[in-house]
Protein backbone atom coordinates (compact mmCIF):
# COMPACT_ATOMS: atom_id res chain seq x y z
CA UNK A 1 0.00 0.00 0.00
CA UNK A 2 1.14 3.51 -0.83
CA UNK A 3 1.99 6.07 1.86
CA UNK A 4 -0.73 8.73 1.90
CA UNK A 5 0.82 10.73 4.74
CA UNK A 6 4.55 10.83 5.44
CA UNK A 7 5.75 12.76 8.48
CA UNK A 8 9.48 12.94 9.20
CA UNK A 9 11.08 14.62 12.22
CA UNK A 10 8.23 17.11 12.57
CA UNK A 11 8.74 19.83 15.15
CA UNK A 12 6.62 22.72 16.39
CA UNK A 13 7.21 24.82 19.48
CA UNK A 14 5.29 27.62 21.13
CA UNK A 15 7.91 29.51 23.10
CA UNK A 16 9.42 27.06 25.57
CA UNK A 17 6.66 24.50 24.98
CA UNK A 18 7.51 21.93 22.30
CA UNK A 19 4.07 20.69 21.23
CA UNK A 20 5.43 18.37 18.53
CA UNK A 21 8.92 17.03 19.13
CA UNK A 22 10.72 15.06 16.37
CA UNK A 23 7.58 13.23 15.25
CA UNK A 24 7.80 10.64 12.46
CA UNK A 25 5.09 8.29 11.13
CA UNK A 26 3.34 7.10 7.97
CA UNK A 27 -0.30 6.49 7.08
CA UNK A 28 -1.09 3.88 4.43
CA UNK A 29 -3.70 4.13 1.69
CA UNK A 30 -7.16 2.96 2.76
CA UNK A 31 -6.12 2.74 6.40
CA UNK A 32 -8.09 3.75 9.46
CA UNK A 33 -5.29 5.42 11.41
CA UNK A 34 -5.93 6.40 15.04
CA UNK A 35 -3.90 9.27 16.47
CA UNK A 36 -4.38 9.32 20.25
CA UNK A 37 -3.22 11.36 23.21
CA UNK A 38 -4.48 13.37 26.16
CA UNK A 39 -5.19 17.07 25.68
CA UNK A 40 -1.90 18.85 25.07
CA UNK A 41 -0.17 15.80 23.57
CA UNK A 42 0.24 17.46 20.16
CA UNK A 43 -2.60 15.97 18.12
CA UNK A 44 -4.30 19.16 16.99
CA UNK A 45 -0.98 20.87 16.33
CA UNK A 46 0.01 18.03 14.01
CA UNK A 47 -3.34 18.14 12.21
CA UNK A 48 -3.14 21.91 11.76
CA UNK A 49 0.31 21.53 10.20
CA UNK A 50 -0.89 18.78 7.86
CA UNK A 51 -3.82 20.98 6.78
CA UNK A 52 -1.55 23.96 6.14
CA UNK A 53 -3.09 26.06 8.91
CA UNK A 54 0.05 26.16 11.03
CA UNK A 55 3.66 26.57 9.99
CA UNK A 56 6.06 23.89 11.20
CA UNK A 57 9.41 24.68 12.79
CA UNK A 58 11.18 21.69 11.29
CA UNK A 59 10.81 18.35 9.55
CA UNK A 60 9.08 17.20 6.37
CA UNK A 61 5.43 16.57 5.53
CA UNK A 62 4.27 14.78 2.38
CA UNK A 63 0.63 14.17 1.50
CA UNK A 64 -0.07 11.81 -1.42
CA UNK A 65 3.66 12.06 -2.25
CA UNK A 66 3.40 15.86 -2.53
CA UNK A 67 5.66 18.06 -0.40
CA UNK A 68 3.65 20.39 1.84
CA UNK A 69 6.23 23.17 1.47
CA UNK A 70 6.13 23.08 -2.34
CA UNK A 71 2.45 22.61 -3.22
CA UNK A 72 0.20 23.38 -0.23
CA UNK A 73 -2.85 24.16 -2.40
CA UNK A 74 -2.64 20.81 -4.17
CA UNK A 75 -2.45 19.05 -0.81
CA UNK A 76 -5.57 20.83 0.46
CA UNK A 77 -7.53 19.33 -2.43
CA UNK A 78 -6.49 15.85 -1.26
CA UNK A 79 -7.82 16.45 2.25
CA UNK A 80 -11.28 16.56 3.76
CA UNK A 81 -11.32 17.75 7.36
CA UNK A 82 -13.95 17.47 10.07
CA UNK A 83 -12.80 19.69 12.93
CA UNK A 84 -13.76 19.32 16.60
CA UNK A 85 -16.05 22.33 16.37
CA UNK A 86 -18.45 22.88 13.49
CA UNK A 87 -17.33 25.43 10.87
CA UNK A 88 -20.77 25.77 9.28
CA UNK A 89 -22.56 29.15 9.00
CA UNK A 90 -25.53 28.82 11.34
CA UNK A 91 -27.55 31.50 9.51
CA UNK A 92 -27.38 29.76 6.13
CA UNK A 93 -29.39 26.70 5.12
CA UNK A 94 -27.72 23.32 4.80
CA UNK A 95 -27.82 23.58 1.00
CA UNK A 96 -26.36 27.11 0.97
CA UNK A 97 -23.56 26.06 3.33
CA UNK A 98 -22.57 23.17 1.10
CA UNK A 99 -23.01 25.13 -2.12
CA UNK A 100 -20.69 27.93 -0.98
CA UNK A 101 -18.10 25.37 0.09
CA UNK A 102 -18.37 23.43 -3.17
CA UNK A 103 -17.77 26.63 -5.14
CA UNK A 104 -14.30 26.88 -3.60
CA UNK A 105 -13.45 23.62 -5.37
CA UNK A 106 -15.00 24.65 -8.66
CA UNK A 107 -18.06 22.43 -8.15
CA UNK A 108 -21.08 24.24 -9.63
CA UNK A 109 -24.43 23.64 -11.32
CA UNK A 110 -25.36 20.10 -12.23
CA UNK A 111 -22.12 18.74 -10.80
CA UNK A 112 -22.95 20.24 -7.41
CA UNK A 113 -26.57 19.04 -7.47
CA UNK A 114 -25.46 15.49 -8.22
CA UNK A 115 -22.85 15.49 -5.45
CA UNK A 116 -25.28 17.08 -2.97
CA UNK A 117 -27.93 14.46 -3.75
CA UNK A 118 -25.37 11.68 -3.35
CA UNK A 119 -24.15 12.93 0.03
CA UNK A 120 -27.67 13.66 1.29
CA UNK A 121 -28.65 10.06 0.63
CA UNK A 122 -25.43 8.71 2.12
CA UNK A 123 -25.67 10.77 5.32
CA UNK A 124 -29.47 10.85 5.52
CA UNK A 125 -30.11 14.60 5.46
CA UNK A 126 -32.35 14.95 2.41
CA UNK A 127 -35.09 16.46 4.59
CA UNK A 128 -32.72 19.06 6.10
CA UNK A 129 -31.49 20.84 2.96
CA UNK A 130 -33.62 23.97 3.38
CA UNK A 131 -33.28 24.20 7.15
CA UNK A 132 -30.91 26.81 8.68
CA UNK A 133 -27.90 25.11 10.27
CA UNK A 134 -28.57 27.00 13.50
CA UNK A 135 -31.82 25.05 13.86
CA UNK A 136 -30.16 21.63 13.63
CA UNK A 137 -29.34 19.25 16.48
CA UNK A 138 -25.74 18.35 17.27
CA UNK A 139 -25.97 15.06 15.41
CA UNK A 140 -27.55 16.69 12.35
CA UNK A 141 -24.82 19.35 12.24
CA UNK A 142 -22.18 16.63 12.41
CA UNK A 143 -23.64 14.91 9.37
CA UNK A 144 -23.45 18.19 7.44
CA UNK A 145 -19.87 18.76 8.65
CA UNK A 146 -18.90 15.40 7.19
CA UNK A 147 -20.75 16.12 3.93
CA UNK A 148 -18.83 19.39 3.70
CA UNK A 149 -15.53 17.51 4.09
CA UNK A 150 -16.50 14.98 1.40
CA UNK A 151 -17.82 17.39 -1.26
CA UNK A 152 -14.67 17.30 -3.39
CA UNK A 153 -14.08 13.54 -2.97
CA UNK A 154 -10.85 13.81 -0.95
CA UNK A 155 -8.34 10.97 -0.81
CA UNK A 156 -7.83 11.49 2.94
CA UNK A 157 -10.53 12.24 5.51
CA UNK A 158 -9.28 13.77 8.76
CA UNK A 159 -11.71 13.28 11.64
CA UNK A 160 -10.77 15.32 14.72
CA UNK A 161 -12.91 13.88 17.54
CA UNK A 162 -15.89 13.55 15.18
CA UNK A 163 -18.33 11.79 17.51
CA UNK A 164 -17.81 13.60 20.82
CA UNK A 165 -21.18 14.33 22.38
CA UNK A 166 -23.20 12.49 19.74
CA UNK A 167 -25.96 10.01 20.46
CA UNK A 168 -25.24 6.30 19.75
CA UNK A 169 -27.54 6.25 16.70
CA UNK A 170 -25.71 9.12 14.99
CA UNK A 171 -22.32 7.65 15.88
CA UNK A 172 -23.35 4.34 14.29
CA UNK A 173 -24.57 6.14 11.16
CA UNK A 174 -21.37 8.14 10.76
CA UNK A 175 -19.10 5.13 11.21
CA UNK A 176 -21.21 3.16 8.76
CA UNK A 177 -20.67 5.90 6.17
CA UNK A 178 -16.93 6.01 6.85
CA UNK A 179 -16.58 2.25 6.48
CA UNK A 180 -18.61 2.28 3.27
CA UNK A 181 -16.34 4.94 1.75
CA UNK A 182 -13.22 3.08 2.85
CA UNK A 183 -14.40 -0.07 1.10
CA UNK A 184 -15.84 1.54 -2.03
CA UNK A 185 -13.37 4.38 -2.61
CA UNK A 186 -10.31 3.21 -0.64
CA UNK A 187 -10.61 6.36 1.46
CA UNK A 188 -7.83 6.89 4.01
CA UNK A 189 -9.11 8.01 7.42
CA UNK A 190 -6.97 9.85 9.98
CA UNK A 191 -8.79 9.81 13.32
CA UNK A 192 -8.36 11.45 16.69
CA UNK A 193 -10.84 10.32 19.30
CA UNK A 194 -11.48 10.06 23.03
CA UNK A 195 -13.58 6.94 22.49
CA UNK A 196 -11.24 3.99 22.80
CA UNK A 197 -13.75 1.58 21.25
CA UNK A 198 -13.35 3.58 18.02
CA UNK A 199 -9.57 3.34 18.23
CA UNK A 200 -9.88 -0.43 18.79
CA UNK A 201 -11.25 -0.75 15.23
CA UNK A 202 -8.27 1.07 13.68
CA UNK A 203 -5.71 -0.60 11.44
CA UNK A 204 -2.86 1.22 13.16
CA UNK A 205 -2.61 3.31 16.32
CA UNK A 206 -0.17 5.93 17.55
CA UNK A 207 -0.31 7.22 21.13
CA UNK A 208 1.29 10.63 21.65
CA UNK A 209 2.63 11.95 24.92
CA UNK A 210 4.24 15.39 25.21
CA UNK A 211 4.67 15.68 21.44
CA UNK A 212 6.41 12.32 21.02
CA UNK A 213 5.28 8.82 20.11
CA UNK A 214 4.85 6.86 23.32
CA UNK A 215 3.53 3.70 21.64
CA UNK A 216 2.49 2.52 18.17
CA UNK A 217 1.18 -0.62 16.49
CA UNK A 218 -2.02 -2.45 15.69
CA UNK A 219 -4.62 -2.55 18.46
CA UNK A 220 -3.88 -6.25 19.05
CA UNK A 221 -0.11 -5.65 19.27
CA UNK A 222 -0.63 -2.80 21.72
CA UNK A 223 -2.99 -4.88 23.86
CA UNK A 224 -0.54 -7.78 23.95
CA UNK A 225 2.35 -5.45 24.78
CA UNK A 226 0.81 -3.15 27.37
CA UNK A 227 -2.00 -5.11 28.99
CA UNK A 228 -2.62 -8.65 30.12
CA UNK A 229 -5.73 -10.79 30.23
CA UNK A 230 -8.54 -10.58 32.74
CA UNK A 231 -10.50 -13.45 34.27
CA UNK A 232 -13.91 -12.53 35.61
CA UNK A 233 -15.14 -15.05 38.17
CA UNK A 234 -18.73 -15.37 39.37
CA UNK A 235 -20.12 -17.09 42.45
CA UNK A 236 -16.89 -17.06 44.47
CA UNK A 237 -15.93 -15.38 47.73
CA UNK A 238 -13.29 -12.69 48.13
CA UNK A 239 -11.35 -15.03 50.45
CA UNK A 240 -11.08 -17.55 47.60
CA UNK A 241 -9.95 -14.82 45.20
CA UNK A 242 -7.21 -13.73 47.62
CA UNK A 243 -5.82 -17.28 47.62
CA UNK A 244 -5.02 -16.95 43.91
CA UNK A 245 -2.35 -14.37 44.76
CA UNK A 246 -3.16 -12.17 41.77
CA UNK A 247 -4.27 -8.53 41.52
CA UNK A 248 -8.05 -8.27 41.45
CA UNK A 249 -10.97 -5.88 41.70
CA UNK A 250 -14.61 -6.31 42.65
CA UNK A 251 -17.11 -5.59 39.86
CA UNK A 252 -20.74 -5.86 40.97
CA UNK A 253 -21.41 -9.56 41.64
CA UNK A 254 -18.03 -10.78 40.42
CA UNK A 255 -14.26 -10.35 40.74
CA UNK A 256 -11.90 -9.43 37.91
CA UNK A 257 -8.45 -11.01 38.24
CA UNK A 258 -5.46 -9.69 36.27
CA UNK A 259 -3.03 -12.14 34.67
CA UNK A 260 -0.08 -11.50 32.30
CA UNK A 261 -1.44 -13.51 29.37
CA UNK A 262 -3.73 -16.35 28.28
CA UNK A 263 -1.12 -18.98 29.21
CA UNK A 264 -1.05 -17.69 32.79
CA UNK A 265 -4.86 -17.75 32.86
CA UNK A 266 -4.88 -21.37 31.72
CA UNK A 267 -2.40 -22.39 34.42
CA UNK A 268 -4.50 -20.69 37.09
CA UNK A 269 -7.64 -22.50 35.95
CA UNK A 270 -5.92 -25.93 35.89
CA UNK A 271 -4.56 -25.44 39.42
CA UNK A 272 -7.91 -24.28 40.84
CA UNK A 273 -10.62 -26.21 38.97
CA UNK A 274 -13.18 -25.98 41.80
CA UNK A 275 -13.05 -22.19 41.81
CA UNK A 276 -13.44 -21.78 38.05
CA UNK A 277 -16.99 -22.96 37.55
CA UNK A 278 -18.43 -19.75 36.12
CA UNK A 279 -15.91 -17.40 34.51
CA UNK A 280 -14.84 -15.60 31.35
CA UNK A 281 -11.45 -14.52 29.97
CA UNK A 282 -11.06 -11.21 28.14
CA UNK A 283 -8.18 -9.27 26.61
CA UNK A 284 -7.26 -5.87 27.98
CA UNK A 285 -8.94 -2.96 26.21
CA UNK A 286 -7.51 0.11 24.49
CA UNK A 287 -8.39 2.10 27.61
CA UNK A 288 -6.01 -0.17 29.54
CA UNK A 289 -3.34 0.34 26.88
CA UNK A 290 -3.71 4.11 27.00
CA UNK A 291 -3.48 4.19 30.78
CA UNK A 292 -0.44 1.90 30.78
CA UNK A 293 1.37 3.99 28.15
CA UNK A 294 0.60 7.51 29.39
CA UNK A 295 -0.25 6.95 33.05
CA UNK A 296 -3.44 8.92 32.39
CA UNK A 297 -7.04 8.12 31.58
CA UNK A 298 -8.22 9.73 28.38
CA UNK A 299 -10.94 12.32 29.00
CA UNK A 300 -13.53 14.02 26.83
CA UNK A 301 -12.72 17.70 27.19
CA UNK A 302 -12.07 20.49 24.76
CA UNK A 303 -8.96 22.43 23.84
CA UNK A 304 -5.49 21.08 23.21
CA UNK A 305 -2.31 21.73 21.38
Amino acid sequence: MADMIQIEHLKKCFGDLCAVNDLSFRVKEGELFAFLGVNGAGKSTTINIICGQLKKDGGNVKICETDLDKEPDLIKRSLGVVFQGSVLDKDLTVKDNLESRAALYGIHGTKFKERLSELARLLDFEDLLRRPVGKLSGGQKRRIDIARALLHKPKILILDEPTTGLDPQTRTLLWGVVEKLRKQENLTVFLTTHYMEEAADADFVIILDHGKIAAEGTPLTLKNTYTGDFITLYGVSEDDIKKLGKPYERIRDAFRVSVPDTHAATELIIKNPDMFRDYEITKGKMDDVFLAVTGKSIGITGGEQ
